[in-house]
């Protein structure tokens, strides 16, 4: 029978008037794997603190079994400015005290790839994302029986969340995580803990199993909220259409999920989006021809050319420095290229949502900052919100409309930056990891509010579910000043970057000579302007298969007329996919 390591038993925990946890009871036990969600502001931090000793009660008791080896990494850092990675991660001993644990190098690979080159820096020298890759290594190297940790994904790409999640999932230890990331928690999670209203409820099963259980619940209480509900179904829709992987629960559940969404449309209807869409943005909208970006001495875009269109959903991903934000400044005209042009269509308004949070005077209230910008925002298709609305539908409801800005936590205030990218009704949105510290209901609102929304759409992010809800393709930057077409998406991305490292070759030795040879860069050369040139005439293609498609649905009762298009149609996926096949053809040759 397993162990258990904590018990809190009828706790309460407050904060000035404010109730944050309220006869709560709960345990962990050995190998208990909990993921936590719940709305900004609602006591997950502050549950994990009670976990890991770090506070205690008000009331009610929290026990910890003897001799418990807790680890914990915090939601920010606390690290020694001046000490070195070294010394923080491994201690100080010589390098053969620990070089010879295979676990130990296994945790610095992947949280650091040349960990030579990160144990020597100092902690103060460190990005953020940095500093959270020691933290993690911190608690990851030594021996504990539990882990517990505040959002491990923040400011993490999706490379080393992989190999978090992979190499979590493979530990012993028990553990217990706050996270929005809704792969992560599928992927490492045993057990969801939902922390609302002061409660914790329990749910078997990763994020997956949690939306089920909460739609049920919700179909079982007819006074259930109806727009949260459809909000629960929509989720469902789209986990049950999802990759197999996700439905692998017990039938029951698999049953239930099937008579919820019996009825439920598609998230986005993509035909009558994009019509909608080309009608307010014409048909171009970014055009990259031949741009090179250089910044810091190196090339992120190296003769780039690149179009996006009306109505594009796109998620882009890459890794640490590979020039993501400079590529979403670039088309927002906050950067110029080094060469070659970025022609952006008269009818594009954009609207770009940086990762700082934007300063508001502290003194406004949440309602005034949003309808400053505006009172109403058009939806499309006759569908309007009022200031009011989206607010409420961004989780400030009531009295929390009139809260004062200088009192919102951070997560609230990425919330309000949100909004008021929204109420300046924009046509084109460039989101910069907008998924960074909202809540789930949150995140959830934000996808909703996105299916129906007609304009074109790039998203930054390192939150794989986000991009896979929210986008219809992906494109990645991999570091050497190319943009690739991911047709596979993220699991396409993530599989690419394991086939570079495996064939990564050995550096040379001193005075080897390892300049390739002339005929071979060549090549290299050769196929990837041969590369672009396909990329162009792909892009094309998906165009005019879109408009042939659209023409299809119009022409619904003209047999002739279908007819011809149906030919046309069938023409031109045949060439599409004699392209496709070439571009592989090409890639591989390049890799």
């Amino acid at each position: 029978m397993a162990r258990n390591l904590v018990n809190l038993e009828d706790v309460r925990k407050s904060y000035g008037t404010r109730t944050l946890l309220d006869g709560v009871s709960l345990g962990v036990a050995e190998g208990d794997r909990v993921g936590v969600v719940g709305r900004n502001g609602d006591g997950k931090s502050t549950l994990l603190r009670l976990l890991a000793r770090r506070e205690a009660p008000d009331e009610g008791r929290a026990t910890h079994t003897g001799g418990l080896r807790i680890a914990e990494v915090a939601q920010r850092e606390r690290l020694d400015a001046d000490a070195l990675v070294r010394d923080l991660v491994v201690g100080p001993g010589p390098a053969h005290a620990w070089a010879s644990d295979s676990g130990i190098r296994e945790v610095l690979g992947g949280l650091f790839g040349s960990a030579d080159a990160m144990l020597d820096r100092r902690a103060g020298e460190l990005s953020g994302g940095e500093r959270r890759r020691v933290a993690l290594a911190q608690a990851l190297v030594g021996q504990h029986d539990l882990l517990v940790l505040d959002e491990p994904t923040n400011h993490l790409d999706v490379e080393a969340i992989d190999w978090l999640a992979r190499h979590l999932a493979a530990r012993r230890e028990s553990l217990v995580v706050v996270t929005h990331d809704r792969w992560f928690l599928d992927a490492v999670c045993t057990t969801t803990w939902e922390v609302s209203g002061g409660r914790v409820h329990a749910y078997d099963g990763g994020y997956s199993a949690y939306v089920l259980a909460r739609a049920e619940r919700a179909r079982l209480q007819a006074a259930t909220d109806a727009r949260r509900a459809n909000l629960l179904r929509k989720e469902l829709a789209w986990l049950r259409r999802g990759p197999p992987a996700r439905t692998s629960k017990p039938r029951f559940r698999i049953d239930a999920a099937n008579a919820l969404i019996a009825e439920e449309p598609p998230p986005r209807d993509g035909v009558d989006l994009l019509r909608f869409a080309s009608s307010r943005l014409g048909k171009t909208v970014y055009d990259v021809a031949d741009v090179t970006l250089t910044m810091g001495g190196r090339d992120l875009l190296d003769h780039l050319t690149w179009q996006v269109g009306p109505g594009d959903r796109l998620g882009v991903v890459g890794v640490n420095g590979s020039g993501k934000t400079s590529l979403l400044r670039l088309l927002a005209g906050a950067l110029r290229p080094s060469a070659g042009t970025v022609t952006r269509g008269v009818t594009v308004r954009p609207a770009y949502l940086s990762q700082d949070v934007v300063e508001l005077a502290p003194q406004l209230r949440v309602l005034e900052a949003v309808e400053a910008v505006s009172r109403e925002v058009d939806l499309g298709n006759g569908r309007t919100l009022t200031a009011t609305q989206l607010c409420e539908r961004f989780g400030f409801v009531g009295n929390a409309q009139w809260t004062p800005v200088g009192e919102l936590s951070g997560g609230e205030r990425r919330r309000l930056q949100l909004l008021r990218l929204l109420m300046d009704q924009p046509n084109v949105l460039l989101l910069d990891e907008p998924t960074n510290d909202l809540d789930i209901d949150t995140l959830t609102s934000l996808e909703d509010l996105l299916d129906g929304w007609p304009g074109t759409l790039l998203v930054v992010s390192h939150d794989r579910y986000f991009i896979e809800r929210v986008c219809d393709r992906t494109v990645a930057l991999l570091g050497d000043g190319t943009l690739r077409d991911l047709p596979g998406g993220v699991e396409e991305y993530l599989a690419l970057r394991r086939t570079r490292s495996a064939a990564a070759p050995t550096p040379p030795a001193a005075g080897a000579g390892g300049d390739p040879a002339p005929s071979d860069a060549a090549a290299g050369r050769t196929a990837r302007k041969e590369l672009v040139r396909v990329e162009r005439a792909l892009a094309r293609l998906r165009d005019r298969e879109t408009r042939l498609h659209a023409g299809l649905a119009q022409a619904a009762t003209d047999h002739e007329q279908v007819l011809a298009l149906d030919t046309d149609l069938r023409a031109l996926v045949q060439e599409r996919m004699e392209l496709e096949d070439r571009w592989l053809e090409l890639a591989e040759l390049l890799d």
